[in-house]
């Protein structure tokens, strides 16, 4: 699918839409701490807008959106793929081999007896394997080995040409990216359930912040890595178009560049002693880099809530959202949902900078604001009877779908298969991603390449960089010689099988 066609079909089919009131039985419980039906001291403070002051936002102070020169100065209109591509992977790609062989060497090590053994992957190999991934997105096909099928409805030279069937399965099934042996204590309470990607992770939401300078108006929201394995925090929502998966928390910006992110692993157990939410503590972990200079940020009623709002407001970032009407801090005629609105109808409450509106159209639509002059009250339809949407909803349904722009895009040429590992469907699509980041960075510098433009030139560079490497490694043909076995095996330590001189 075409950039275009993705950007044209974004807001007909988003999980984000002001109209969306219904909560979704995944996520309702892991919030609902947030919810509170009785009265708070905070609801006190509200007023119509005539009676409370308003007080306007902070400007924009931040850079122009796009490449940052200071950190990659190299990088312009006419670097390859692969330049800004190994902004991100370049230390990724030696763990992947580093600890991929380490794991292989561990199978051996296990092992008795058995057939000779691959010789290690190279860089220029990892190269090669990663290239045939990315191109596995552009020609999805029902299994693995019809990749190097030489069926006339199957034939493509281009995997075979660049790596061995066998060789490509070896790696996929040892591919591994951190050490056994760093594995911690599964009972504690620092326990790490990202401990086998955590490093991978890390690195290349580093790097995103790093290279990139966002725009000032971003969105946060969840998306969801289809998984149906076996992984303790797998998630199931009925409701989305993927029940279940792996969620992924983002903030993206209107590029579709994903500035960072974190994965819902379960109840966090180290906030649950805070005052404050998991919500509200998730959206403040991914604010953390975006902090005064002015950004807005829109979220959905998962997130939104006037603790939250006012806690951002410190650090100056303004927000915008759809928001659950008992929700904490709310007026008390939102909770109590007293109103009994028509079409086009419209009410407002005001405190302070915070503004919460309720707006009938074909349902109740609540909005929290503190980025926007309150609305004036009253009934406003067109001619033909239609409601008129408050400018608030109108941006809100501008910014809002920056997530889902970046989740169509990024899997517009994702390659999934259902028995894959959790790590490695995770480390994929952190792969699609990545090339999704590295095509907005360069198109932020003027090059004009379609998003499959570029990952079709990535492929071929990677192809062309592995050729200037190592040459591929040969493995050798048969069983190893059975004495030369049979010694190594009576030379292990604690098998004493050497034959001894006997005293009777």
């Amino acid at each position: 699918m075409e950039d275009a066609e993705i950007e044209k079909q974004l807001f007909n089919d988003t999980d984000s839409d002001c109209y969306s009131t219904e909560y979704e039985s995944g996520e309702e419980s892991w919030s609902s701490d947030s919810a509170d039906e009785g009265s708070s001291p905070s609801s006190e403070t509200w007023g119509p807008p005539n009676q409370c002051g308003w007080r306007g936002v902070n400007n924009y102070s931040g850079v122009a959106a796009g490449i940052n020169i200071t950190a990659a100065p190299h990088v312009n209109k006419d670097s390859t793929p692969l330049c800004v591509f190994m902004l991100y992977f370049v230390g990724i790609i030696h763990l992947l081999v580093e600890e991929t062989n380490r794991y292989y060497h561990q199978y051996l090590d296990r092992l008795q007896d058995g057939p000779s053994p691959w010789p290690d992957v190279t860089e220029s190999e990892m190269f090669l394997f990663l290239g045939i991934i990315i191109q596995m997105g552009h020609d999805i096909r029902d299994t693995l080995k019809d990749y190097w099928s030489t069926a006339e409805q199957f034939a493509a030279p281009f995997y075979s040409n660049t790596m061995k069937r066998d060789r490509f399965l070896h790696i996929l099934r040892f591919l591994h990216f951190a050490g056994n042996s760093t594995e911690t204590d599964r009972n504690a309470d620092s326990y790490d359930r990202l401990w086998k990607i955590q490093t991978i992770f890390d690195t290349l939401n580093d790097a995103y912040q790093k290279y990139y300078n966002p725009s000032e108006h971003l969105a946060i929201d969840e998306i969801i890595v289809k998984f149906k394995g076996r992984v303790v925090f797998r998630q199931y929502i009925p409701k989305k178009h993927k029940r279940f998966g792996i969620k992924i928390f983002k903030i993206c910006d209107a590029a579709g560049y994903t500035y960072d992110m974190k994965v819902y692993l379960g109840k966090d157990r180290k906030r649950a002693s805070q005052d404050v939410t998991a919500t509200h503590a998730t959206v403040r972990d991914l604010c953390r880099r975006i902090e005064g200079v002015g950004h807005k940020l829109y979220m959905d009623n998962f997130f939104s809530s006037p603790d939250l709002f006012d806690d951002l407001m410190t650090k100056d970032i303004t927000c915008c959202g759809t928001v659950r009407p008992n929700r904490k801090g709310l007026p008390d005629d939102f909770r109590r949902r007293q109103f009994r609105l028509k079409k086009g109808d419209i009410r407002v409450r005001v405190r302070q900078n915070l503004t919460a509106i309720v707006w009938k159209d074909k349902c109740d639509v609540h909005i929290l604001t503190n980025m926007h002059c309150p609305p004036a009250e009253g009934s406003f339809c067109d001619e033909h009877g239609n409601a008129i949407k408050p400018s608030v909803v109108v941006d809100y349904n501008t910014h809002m779908g920056y997530v889902d722009k970046a989740d169509r895009m990024s899997n517009s040429y994702s390659i999934s298969r259902r028995t894959w590992k959790w790590t490695n469907k995770l480390l994929f699509h952190l792969l699609d991603l990545t090339v999704l980041n590295s095509f907005i960075l360069l198109s932020s510098c003027g090059a004009k390449l379609t998003h499959r433009d570029f990952r079709l030139t990535l492929v071929c560079n990677m192809v062309e960089e592995a050729g200037r490497g190592s040459p591929r490694p040969q493995r050798s043909i048969g069983r190893p010689p059975a004495m030369s076995s049979l010694l190594k095996r009576l030379e292990e330590d604690r098998r004493h099988h050497w034959p001894a001189s006997s005293k009777s």
